[in-house]
């Protein structure tokens, strides 16, 4: 074997490949009776893989007589097959390497329409997501109400303000459990908390939103809080406002002034 084989073996994506049986499914959990995926390249569909290593397209094809998924190491009469999910699912004993080897190294599909299924891989994703909801559960348990408010805002928005104590500690539990991420999220947003002072003020009639929700103005007397910055979300620019000098004076108003 020639040095420059050697070096493309070595770089090869083929190195530590494993023979085993491996299991496909299609992605975005689909599972239709049967599901046909594309086996060989033609000019109206292409099927191509760039090789890096040659820093060329590779037309791809599947045919059960041949060892290699590239057309251009097959030889002699080919065998051409489908590729077919049944109930979205697809198991390929390890037998066959060439379809193996479409499937999870070259198919430009991959991860697209269809994945792999890899069980190690799949625990430690499950293991993770527990674990997420686990310290989600946790932090909505020992939340208090006024936080659990603020951030049940985000997931149903002005709702919350006829619901009960009860009734929010109850769904900022269920909304935890539901996305533990984006739940472990708000809670690390310092914004969030402002941003719901801002609403009940609103709705509680201390301050206003007019001028076609560009300005914040005391209830009262129509003194102007803030101008709403062009394009901006008006309760996080008033939240971000908060944070500012001028803001921490009107922060300590609505918090005598708020129910």
């Amino acid at each position: 074997m020639t040095k420059t084989k050697e070096k493309q073996k070595e770089d090869s994506i083929e190195v530590g490949w494993e023979l085993k049986d491996r299991q496909y499914y299609l992605t975005g959990n689909k599972s239709p009776l049967t599901f046909t995926l594309s086996s060989r390249h033609s000019e109206r569909y292409p099927l191509l893989w760039f090789d890096p290593i040659k820093k060329e397209q590779r037309a791809l094809r599947y045919a059960t007589n041949q060892a290699s998924p590239f057309i251009d190491e097959q030889k002699g009469e080919v065998t051409l097959k489908h590729i077919m999910f049944e109930d979205g699912v697809l198991f390929v004993p390890l037998q066959y390497q060439a379809l193996q080897k479409l499937l999870s190294l070259y198919h430009p599909h991959l991860d697209v329409k269809y994945a792999e299924r890899k069980p190690m891989a799949d625990a430690i994703d499950e293991l993770t997501h527990i674990d997420q909801e686990l310290d989600a559960l946790n932090a909505a348990r020992n939340m208090e109400v006024n936080m659990a408010e603020a951030i049940l805002r985000v997931e149903k928005g002005t709702k919350v303000a006829t619901m009960s104590s009860k009734e929010i500690k109850r769904d900022i539990m269920v909304f935890a459990k539901k996305d533990p991420i984006l739940f472990l999220k708000l809670t690390e947003d310092d914004n969030v908390q402002l941003r719901n002072i801002a609403v009940k003020a609103v709705e509680q009639g201390v301050i206003k939103l007019t001028n076609k929700n560009k300005d914040f103005v005391w209830a009262k007397t129509s003194e102007k809080i803030m101008r709403v910055p062009f394009d901006e979300n008006p309760y996080s620019a008033f939240a971000s406002f908060l944070l500012t000098d001028e803001g921490v004076a009107v922060f300590k108003s609505l918090e005598k002034k708020l129910v």
